[in-house]
């Protein structure tokens, strides 16, 4: 298997979109106050936007996951990266409804990238491991690039401003449309384009019926739901228990970010070694039961340092699930990975809605144990599909085989 350096060589455009494509909401979500300001707005009501990209992804990401593999992968990450570009210039307009445009646009641009980026950088490197360790660097560059944008957008601004980030975005999105095309032209998506022809909804049906395929993706949108739900809430909790301000509240943040990244860095790094001692599957369930505890008993902290303890534990177990997720759905879809990724990608956008309305509730109705029974329900319904996964097993996944 190749190293992560000469994978992360011959993908660095690859790894590069993935990190581009995060950068409009990046730049939406920080400068939101002065962006309602220019369309001259509320808060409320330009930060309220930011859903229409998310609906936009879900409905292109589960409209198009059947077509996504009957493409080659540069010309769709072309078509999303023209999308991007598009959107980021309409953005930089300050215009409040030109404003409601970008944010579905970027949506759904996302929603054509992602997944064809994280297939595209599978199908470079066959099947097996050696491929989802390739889709598993993209998930890892993507959480760095969150982690990492929101310092690395804020020193270009003071020079040109929250507009120049967005006009940035759109000059380098068109440069990396114009890079994947001539990577077309080469013929570097001649894997990707063999598989069967079946036809629109029988992909769904065929999808369905690869193993452990529905569980997975059971899992995927389960485990989003809780993060992001749990990140919805995060800061208030850190306020109201620790008195935390803003600017140290950043480094818990900070110390979130960082411990998903290096889990899923590892976790793909592990899981997908040729003599791998550990079972994807059996990982996946560990990862489940560690997010069940720490799901639910962060909400019930009171001292700062086992706070920070379960904050960094909880980032890490999630990014252990959302690796060996990845990594299944590479594996076992073969020709179908593209589709299986964009469903998996339309599950979470659906996830981070779930999740802030299902906390929202639990906060409302039972306070803070309110909301972690709700997180606690959801894992355990994860855990259940985890345990499907694992019935799923065949010699293929086990451990000490290529």
């Amino acid at each position: 298997m190749p190293g992560d350096l000469k994978m992360a060589r011959a993908l660095w455009p690859v790894l590069v979109a993935s990190a581009v494509s995060l950068l409009p909401f990046t730049v939406f979500s920080t400068y939101l106050v002065p962006i309602a300001e220019e369309t001259g707005s509320g808060v409320a009501a330009v930060g309220g936007l930011r859903g229409l990209g998310g609906l936009a992804a879900l409905a292109v990401g589960t409209a198009l996951a059947p077509l996504i593999d009957r493409v080659p992968k540069s010309k769709a990450v072309a078509v999303g990266l023209v999308v991007l570009a598009v959107s980021s210039a309409l953005g930089a307009s300050g215009d409040f409804l030109l404003t409601a445009v970008f944010c579905l646009l970027v949506g759904a641009g996302t929603a054509v990238i992602n997944p064809a980026l994280t297939a595209a950088a599978a199908d470079r490197f066959g099947d097996g491991r050696s491929a989802a360790r390739a889709a598993t660097l993209v998930t890892s560059t993507t959480s760095m690039t969150a982690m990492l944008a929101a310092p690395l957008i804020a020193l270009p601004a003071l020079l040109w401003g929250w507009e120049g980030d967005l006009l940035a975005v759109t000059v380098v999105s068109l440069l990396l449309a114009a890079v994947f095309l001539v990577r077309g032209r080469k013929g570097e998506d001649a894997v990707a384009e063999g598989g069967p022809r079946t036809g629109y909804f029988a992909s769904f049906k065929a999808l369905a019926q690869v193993r452990g395929s529905v569980p997975l993706l059971a899992i995927s949108f389960l485990r989003t739901a809780v993060f992001m739900g749990y990140l919805a809430y995060l800061a208030v909790y850190y306020d109201d228990r620790f008195h935390l301000d803003p600017a140290l509240f950043s480094l818990v943040w900070t110390l979130s970010g960082a411990s998903f990244f290096v889990s899923n860095l590892l976790t793909g790094r592990i899981t997908n070694a040729e003599q791998s001692t550990v079972g994807t599957e059996r990982l996946l369930l560990v990862g489940l039961l560690a997010a069940l505890v720490t799901a639910t008993g962060f909400w019930f902290t009171t001292w700062l340092p086992l706070a920070l303890a379960f904050t960094s534990l909880h980032a890490a177990s999630h990014a252990v699930v959302a690796a060996c997720a990845v990594s299944l759905l590479v594996r076992r879809c073969g020709s179908m990975r593209g589709s299986a990724l964009s469903l998996n990608a339309a599950g979470q956008s659906l996830g981070v809605f779930a999740g802030a309305a299902l906390g929202g509730a639990g906060l409302g109705i039972a306070g803070y144990p309110g909301v972690a029974a709700a997180f606690g329900l959801l894992v355990a319904v994860a855990v259940v599909a985890g345990l499907l996964v694992l019935r799923s097993e065949d010699e293929d996944e086990m451990p000490g085989t290529a």
